[in-house]
């Protein structure tokens, strides 16, 4: 493969990565215009962000077996037909509920994207490289918190929220010319993969009962939701308790991201001295001491505008070098059932991060209570399982964690 083709096969994987966050970040900035023009509040909202998350869920478990049956590209096509024509949908929502049925749909289309990414690492490159790829798409992937809240500001101020369903209908059609004119089909149609629910179902079983699968996905799933907490809360914590714009806002954001994205990225320099394990205890518990501070500041009024961007950033910290040691840990056992292993925990991540975002609509106080508490009481209980868990654990199987691509 030359130099070129190699960048060039790491950026359309790295964009399809990065399409779900994008839709996910871009449109943040607009919630009170959302609200606004909707007539309606912006816990109401946000429960459309929640239904994007039940989306991802739902489609983890759903495409892992379609591209295993027909090929990566088929049911890529498929998603990202249906993405583009639901963002035609939710440009045109003339009502929450509308727009939260929509959001739903629309991230069933998105997730086909990233499983066909995670899929075709496996694939295209050697063995040897799965690593260092995985490395790079999280950079990609590290553009999306950075890039599109602010981009999303600007056109949500010059154009109206509208315009940025316009906008990612409009980078989901520049992907799907990608991948039809560049992308190659790693893997053949396998007609004799069932797709019968029983055997689906069993395969599913027969991995969810493993301790070391269990133990370190559902760890990295309730780490995972103080992130989720984080994106769902942000837009009432900034925008409403603290009055900034929605450009600022934008900004504050992709600072925030630094915090995640670069634990991350440092994670591939601890983990040449320190175990996966090791590192998932000291973050875990630094990221349980972080929220239960932001919890105790909140209550009693400790942090401004600029405490609670530094106490989030901590806890922050603590989830980008918690999910990829757990993650891949939770991996690690597998080499047959690899692909179901990963759309399981994918699942089970995108489950409780949307539970996670739910629980944060519930609340009408415009304040980062809501969050904090929700990010302490899902670390804290992430914690006790990886500590009760490890002792179901008979023999542990190590893990290079950057094989697990950190993002939300």
């Amino acid at each position: 493969m030359t130099r070129k083709r190699y960048f060039f096969l790491i950026l359309i994987l790295g964009t399809l990565t990065a399409l779900s966050p994008f839709s996910i970040d871009m449109y943040l900035p607009g919630f009170p215009a959302i609200a606004l023009a909707l007539h309606t509040t912006i816990e109401q909202v946000d429960r459309s962000l929640s239904s994007f998350f039940i989306g991802l869920a739902c489609g983890q478990l759903l495409y892992g077996p379609l591209m295993d049956r027909f090929g990566r590209k088929k049911p890529l096509y498929f998603g990202l037909g249906l993405y583009i024509l639901i963002s035609i949908g939710c440009f045109s929502a003339t009502s929450i509920n509308l727009l939260i049925i929509l959001r739903f749909v629309q991230a069933i289309g998105s997730c086909a994207a990233g499983v066909a990414a995670m899929a075709m690492v496996r694939d295209i490159f050697p063995v040897k490289d799965n690593a260092k790829v995985f490395a790079l798409l999280i950079l990609v992937l590290g553009a999306s918190p950075m890039i599109a809240p602010t981009a999303g500001s600007y056109l949500t101020a010059a154009f109206g929220w509208q315009s940025v369903f316009i906008v990612l209908m409009s980078i989901a059609i520049l992907i799907l010319i990608a991948v039809i004119f560049t992308l190659p089909e790693s893997y053949e149609n396998d007609p004799s993969f069932s797709l019968k629910p029983l055997p689906i179902i069993t395969n599913f079983i027969s991995v969810i009962k493993i301790p070391q699968f269990y133990t370190y996905a559902i760890t990295t799933s309730l780490a995972f939701a103080g992130l989720f907490a984080y994106v769902a809360g942000s837009p009432s914590v900034f925008m409403e308790f603290f009055h900034v714009s929605g450009k600022l806002y934008g900004w504050i954001f992709a600072g925030l991201s630094i915090g995640f994205v670069g634990s991350s990225q440092l994670n591939n320099v601890l983990i040449k001295y320190y175990k996966s394990e090791q590192i998932v205890i000291v973050a875990l518990t630094g990221q349980v001491i972080a929220a239960i501070v932001f919890v105790i500041g909140s209550l009693n009024g400790w942090f401004g505008l600029y405490g609670t961007i530094a106490m989030i950033f901590l806890v922050l910290c603590g989830v980008g070098l918690t999910n990829p040691n757990a993650s891949a840990l939770s991996l690690a056992p597998f080499s047959k059932n690899a692909g179901t292993a990963a759309s399981l925990m994918g699942a089970m991540q995108l489950g409780i991060g949307a539970m996670s975002s739910f629980a944060i609509s519930l609340f009408s106080s415009y304040s980062a209570m809501p969050m904090a508490l929700i990010m302490a009481v899902s670390a804290s209980i992430a914690l006790m399982v990886l500590l009760i868990g490890r002792r179901n654990i008979i023999e542990q199987v190590e893990a290079d964690p950057s094989m697990a691509v950190a993002g939300h």
